[in-house]
């Protein structure tokens, strides 16, 4: 088989191509919301707190520093409002997965249960182990 068939094969697998999909809407999805934590859910958050822009939130290690040659050496801070906005990001999208992978195993649940076919009847003792059964009934109230 030549490597472009080999390929060809192997992309066009229902698991690969349904990965590609769920990435590619994945991507998108996290887009989405990672502009509803920044654009609608922080910024109330962070008037009820105080006026607060969470992207302004730093710790500044080290001030912006002029040197002798009058370049500008750049201050250093750790953006802690990022970092809390990546939190609620991570959060909420791994909430909706969450629902979603419940939802999906719920379907999964009731299809199961409306293709699984009610368990067949016991099969009728043959007459044979009737005739067993009777013998070993007037053994029993003989002894």
């Amino acid at each position: 088989m030549s490597i472009l068939k080999e390929f060809k094969t192997f992309a066009m697998r229902g698991n690969v191509v349904d990965r590609a999909v769920g990435i590619i809407i994945g991507a998108a999805f996290g887009k989405i919301v990672s502009s509803l934590v920044n654009d609608v859910i922080m910024p109330p958050i962070g008037l009820l707190v105080g006026n607060v822009n969470f992207t302004d939130i730093k710790i500044t290690l080290r001030h912006a520093i002029t040197a002798t040659d009058g370049s500008v050496i750049p201050a250093v801070t750790m953006q802690i409002g990022n970092f809390i906005q990546t939190l609620v990001d991570f959060t909420i999208i791994a909430f909706a997965i969450f629902m979603m992978i419940r939802t999906i195993n719920t379907l999964n649940r009731k299809t199961k249960a409306e293709e699984s076919p009610a368990p067949a009847a016991p099969p009728q003792p043959s007459n044979e182990e009737k005739l067993l059964a009777e013998i070993r009934d007037i053994l029993k109230r003989q002894g």
